[in-house]
This record gives structure tokens, sequence and C-alpha cells, in this order.
């Protein structure tokens, strides 16, 4: 009679008597689907597997549940489950297991048509790096010039003090000198 919600609430008290049962949590998973609610419905359909293994209809609900989700290869295994326990169920194989075969390979198809554009781009976008000649002169004297720059600032450390009376002092460091602050220092940062 559609009344879903009133159909869920039963089998909720029926599953505090027999938590146990597998087949209560199949057909809960099957209204939670009809109501699109298909985190719960892979839940329930989930509990049903674990309380039973060998139920061929609550593993094709799974499979069914998990559709709904867009998890299309755990939808797969799970019908394939579905039919290893009971091979010659004609729904199975027609219905669920030939659908999802086609959105697998949909699926893939449109991956396909979506990573192709990226690489032609990416191609195009790829422009041959100019030959620079980087043992020429002016290179080499620039590289020196960095250099002793580098060496001046790494031979001498400034070092700012900030006194307690709030005096801020800036003192240059060499590197086998290095200055004590008297001890009203507060703060101290390079």
């Amino acid at each position: 009679n559609c009344r879903y919600r009133e159909a869920i609430h039963k089998w909720d008290e029926a599953l505090q008597l027999t938590p146990e049962d597998a087949t209560l949590y199949e057909m809960k998973s099957q209204v939670l689907m009809s109501l699109h609610e298909m985190f719960p419905a892979v839940h329930a359909a989930e509990m049903a597997v674990q309380r039973n293994p060998r139920s061929w209809d609550a593993w094709q609900t799974l499979g069914r549940a998990q559709l709904g989700l867009g998890e299309i290869a755990l939808a797969i295994r799970s019908f394939q489950v579905s039919l290893h326990i009971f091979p010659m169920n004609p729904e199975v194989w027609k219905e669920d297991l030939s659908w999802a075969r086609k959105l697998y390979e949909q699926q893939k198809a449109t991956k396909t048509e979506a990573v192709q554009p990226q690489a032609k781009r990416k191609e195009i976008a790829q422009v041959p790096i100019p030959d620079y000649d980087f043992e020429s002169d002016e290179i080499v004297q620039v590289c020196a010039a960095i250099a002793e720059k580098e060496k001046a600032l790494s031979a001498a450390k400034t070092v700012v003090i900030v006194s307690a009376s709030g005096t801020v002092e800036t003192v240059t460091e060499k590197e086998n000198c290095t200055t004590t602050p008297d001890e009203t220092l507060f703060i101290r940062a390079r």
C-alpha cells in the first residue's frame, strides 16, 4: 500500500525481537531503496548478507542497493555472488547483472572520453623549452656575483634585541665574535 515508513518502523520492531533474522534486514533494505535512502539500504543489505551469507536474494538486494549508490563494480560482484549461490535465477542473469555490466561499460567509456581531451590539451600546451647557453660569460659572472653576496650575508648576521624597557637594538654579529646582550634582554629575534 506504499506505506513504506510504517513498514520500516515494523521491521525495526521485528529486528529488536529477532536481530539475527537476515530476511528482515533484506526486506527493510528493499523498502529503503523504494524511499531512495541508499546508504541505509546498503547497510541493511550488508547486515542481511552478514547474517546469512548463503542467501542469494540478500546478495541480489545488496547489489541493487550498491547500484543505487553508483558503486557499479561492487554491485557486479554482489550479483555474481548471488548467481554463484543460485545459478538458475533468470532475474539476476537477465536484469540485474546485464544492466550492471552495461552501466560499467558506459562508465568506462565516459572516463576514457574524459581523459582523451585532457591528454590532447597537455600535448598542445607543451611548448619546447628554448636552448639557453648556460656557459656564457654573462651567466657565469651573474652566478659568481650571487655567490659573493651569499658569502657576505652568511658571514655577518644581524640580531634584533628588544629589552624589557622596550628599546630596540640592532647588533651585527661576526662568525667568530658573538655579542652577549646585557641582562635586560627581553626578546631576541633574528
